[in-house]
């Protein structure tokens, strides 16, 4: 696992802005939420993970350059 820039988390925060929406396309851990759950973005932390509140009330990160998610909303 690659570990983010500065610029990467700059990127990644101006991608993501807090509460915007989003939908899981695939995350590497066995407790993941399922594929197409919805939540909204809280922060992303230190290591470029995206922090979110699943709408299935999981909180799971999404892992940096691992798990995959879309922006639905702003």
């Amino acid at each position: 696992m690659q570990t983010p820039t500065e610029k990467d988390i700059e990127r990644l925060q101006k991608m993501y802005p807090i509460g915007s929406r989003v939908e899981l396309i695939r995350m590497d851990d066995i407790a993941s939420p399922p594929v197409g759950t919805q939540g909204t973005v809280l922060g992303i932390d230190a290591l470029g993970d995206l922090m979110v509140a699943w709408d299935n009330d999981s909180s799971l990160n999404l892992i940096f350059e691992v798990d995959e998610c879309r922006k639905i909303s702003d």
